[in-house]
């Protein structure tokens, strides 16, 4: 029998007597922080550097990091609403030189004749403000503009026309298209809470319109290098930034290669009709992305995708494998009731890679089925191999166990054939004893609810030295992973008596 291998007492010691050594081969039970990154653009008193991660250390630093009311800002008031648990870091991004801001106007035509409440919504924001009959439509206007600039966590700001001193202009803080999505309406709630139009009140909403040009992903995302970020918030749903993200978490290339195996997912949110959301979907083709669709609501895109990253990271945290739907989110405001959209309406979308959610009677938005827009092969043909956020998150959560204990186990062992005569503790380790390893995880993740049918996964398991590279062992890993109940589908065969 041969002598146990130390993993540094040396052989040739011979002073006495005792002496110990640690192995910690067999007690990694350890896991990742799976951190979550919010992407989002500063104004000019934002005090991050741009392009630059930098961990959020508070629930106020991101005014600080983005500037109040800006994009960044938004969306982490947003995101810690859902986890406040969470590590979180920033990718602050400066407006692109060439981007436009979107601009909107408030108008009053008519003095209101009798005393109210203005109900006015900037971005799923209340903004409210009491008119009288004695003001002018300029009074009215003068005392809105000054009231939208001391709401500071607004994404806009307010100035009284120059040349029509009765009409509020608005502007967005942060330049860009994804930056211009915000909604300006009056009484989003309805008069059955008491939101309603003062009498006589003349009021006109110029819907904001003309942001353009999203900054470019390109230097942020090589700035974070290697560090892992499972979730990632992001704002953009332009083809240009779509296509970075696409690269930066690429199966080919990006991190969730071979050769990086980082990988991580993110989020996202495009609106529109259905028609035009239906048209975005079919044009994207990503397991690694997974975009909301949704029309007509309070809250601007990057709101909800800050949202739906925050709910989706603390569930899939505490398991990866478990369903998303039914979730609440925390932030979003939802679209009124005649711009839902229906369960026909909602497969169609999820047919074209579009996530869906759902409304309670009171108003709650819940995730309903959240999938990636991965819809076809390389070849063009149909593929939902990839179609559900929970499988992306399962493989992570498996590969990563796998790592973990090869790593551990197998991390400086000589390799021999099958049937050679091994002692225990030589560091020496052959293919069944890999496969054993390898089998004996796959049942502790199976008792844990990962994955499934562990007797046809040990029967189907190949471990085998490479027939040309005699220090390399090659897997076959037929993991069967944990389904999700989606459907229930109840056939009611009653009769009358």
């Amino acid at each position: 029998m041969g002598n146990v291998s130390f993993p540094n007492i040396p052989q040739n010691i011979r002073v006495p007597l005792f002496y110990a050594d640690l192995d910690n081969s067999k007690a990694n039970t350890g896991a990742t922080t799976q951190r979550a990154l919010i992407i989002g653009q500063m104004t000019s008193s934002g005090t991050g550097v741009a392009n630059t991660p930098v961990i959020s250390q508070g629930t106020g630093d991101a005014k600080n990091v983005g500037g109040v009311g800006s994009m960044l800002a938004l969306m982490t008031a947003a995101y810690r609403a859902a986890d406040d648990f969470g590590e979180v870091w920033y990718l602050p991004l400066a407006d692109d030189a060439s981007a436009v801001a979107a601009s909107g106007a408030i108008n009053f035509s008519t003095a209101s004749t009798a005393t109210g409440v203005l109900y006015l919504y900037i971005a799923g924001q209340l903004v409210t403000m009491t008119v009288t009959s004695t003001q002018t439509p300029a009074n009215l206007a003068t005392a809105l503009a000054a009231a939208i600039n001391a709401a500071s966590d607004l994404p806009v700001t307010a100035v009284v026309d120059a040349t029509t001193t009765s009409k509020v202009d608005i502007t967005a803080k942060n330049k860009g298209l994804a930056a211009g999505d915000i909604d300006i309406r009056l009484n989003y709630k309805g008069a059955a809470n008491g939101e309603s139009t003062p009498t006589g009140l003349g009021v006109t909403i110029t819907a904001m319109t003309g942001g353009l040009v999203n900054p470019s992903l390109t230097t942020g995302l090589a700035n974070l290098l290697d560090q892992e970020f499972d979730f990632i918030a992001l704002p953009y749903t332009d083809s240009t930034s779509l296509d970075a993200m696409k690269a930066f978490l690429s199966t080919k290339t990006g991190r969730w290669s071979w050769s990086k195996q980082i990988y991580g997912h993110a989020f996202a949110a495009y609106r529109g009709t259905l028609a035009s959301v239906t048209t975005f979907g079919v044009t994207r083709n990503d397991e690694h992305v997974s975009v909301m669709g949704f029309y007509d609501s309070p809250s601007p895109s990057y709101v909800w995708a800050a949202d739906i990253c925050a709910t989706s990271a603390v569930a899939l945290r505490a398991d990866p494998a478990r369903p998303l739907q039914t979730l609440a989110l925390s932030t979003v405001l939802a679209p009124p009731l005649a711009s839902r959209f229906d369960l026909t309406d909602r497969n169609v979308l999820l047919w074209d890679g579009i996530s869906t959610f759902t409304v309670a009677d009171d108003g709650t938005v819940a995730l309903e089925n959240v999938v990636t827009t991965y819809q076809t092969n390389s070849y063009g043909q149909a593929d939902d191999s990839y179609l559900e956020v929970e499988t992306m998150s399962t493989l992570t959560y498996v590969l990563r166990r796998l790592k973990s204990v090869i790593t551990s186990q197998f991390p400086r062992m000589k390799l021999a054939d099958d049937g050679t005569r091994i002692t225990p503790g030589t560091n020496v380790v052959t293919p069944s004893i890999i496969k054993g390893a390898l089998v004996a995880m796959y049942v502790e993740m199976e008792d844990n609810g990962y994955v499934q049918d562990s007797a046809t996964f040990a029967s189907k398991l190949i471990v085998q030295k490479n027939t040309t590279n005699p220090n390399r062992v090659d897997v076959i890993y037929p993991a069967v992973l944990m389904d999700q109940l989606r459907i229930f589908a109840l056939l009611m065969q009653f009769t009358l008596q």
